[in-house]
């Protein structure tokens, strides 16, 4: 396999990562208009929850599941207690998710510890397969199929099912959904707590990958989320997906030839967008 081709699948494993942690964070903003800037404290409160439920019991399946119910829980209560009082105030939403983002990091550190904790792979996803005579790390190929289900799986739920109809319509037209006799505030409770598990489930998936895990993690990987659902399209979860793969394989690229700018770079794409169509990439000017 050539130094190109090796990059790129990097490259491509990195962007499944990243948009497993924009997905959730795409539905809260770009459904809901929350800006919920202690998603990056939910996704490694999944990574926290998840590695403590595979080390207890020896099963990844079952630390995915831990990882993804604490992500929910979180989500409802927050959105329940403190979310819900602000919707339409951006100005308190991002005060108050910058507070609680503090205080859920803070509170992995005093149930944790604030040190490295080692996430070994589980066993049937350690080692590499053979991909163009060269070999590949299998866990990498296992992200890249996780964030394609994900993908499709999100995508189906709110294009073809009838909560995801009653999530839209509830978003467009609270008004009219509730005069329809159904709760909106629980749908939206719902929304912010699927957004928020889905934060949790992409930590437990990025834990093995991280290799170990600090209660810090949580806001550097917020940053790329942000500027993946800019790039892509708030709401739009194609464009997610492909902002994703964008800059997952311009990050591989440029840590491999100029570390240093590396986010710099991530950060210059975003802008560039901006610039040429704020709306993002394949979302339709209104």
């Amino acid at each position: 396999m050539s130094l190109t081709l090796n990059l790129l699948l990097n490259g491509i494993a990195l962007g499944s990562l990243i948009f497993l942690i924009a997905v959730g964070l795409s539905l809260i903003f770009g459904l809901m208009g929350v800006l919920n800037f202690a998603h990056g404290a939910i996704f490694i409160w999944g990574s926290y929850a998840g590695l403590a439920a595979f080390n207890a019991s020896g099963s990844f399946l079952i630390g995915i599941i831990a990882g993804t119910v604490a992500g929910i829980v979180i989500g409802w209560v927050m959105e329940r207690l403190f979310i819900r009082p602000f919707y339409g105030n951006h100005v308190a939403q991002i005060l108050l998710t910058l507070g609680l983002m503090i205080v859920l990091t803070e509170g992995l550190k005093y149930f944790w510890g604030p040190n490295l904790l080692g996430f070994d792979k589980p066993a049937a996803l350690t080692g590499v397969v053979d991909v163009l005579s060269d070999p590949f790390p299998i866990y990498r190929i296992f992200m890249i199929g996780i964030g394609l289900l994900v993908l499709v799986g999100v995508h189906l739920l709110l294009s073809r099912t009838r909560y995801g109809i009653i999530i839209r319509a509830g978003v467009q037209d609270p008004e009219m959904v509730q005069a329809l006799g159904i709760n909106v505030r629980r749908v939206f409770s719902l929304v912010f707590a699927l957004g928020a598990g889905l934060a949790a489930f992409g930590g437990v998936i990025a834990g093995p990958s991280f290799g170990s895990i600090t209660p810090d993690l949580g806001m550097a990987n917020q940053l790329n989320a942000f500027i993946v659902i800019v790039i892509g399209g708030i709401g739009n979860f194609p464009g997610a997906a492909l902002g994703s793969l964008l800059i997952g394989i311009v990050q591989t690229f440029m840590a491999f030839y100029l570390p240093d700018v590396a986010v710099a770079v991530s950060v210059a794409m975003m802008a560039l967008v901006l610039i040429w169509k704020p709306e993002g990439i394949l979302s339709v000017r209104r």
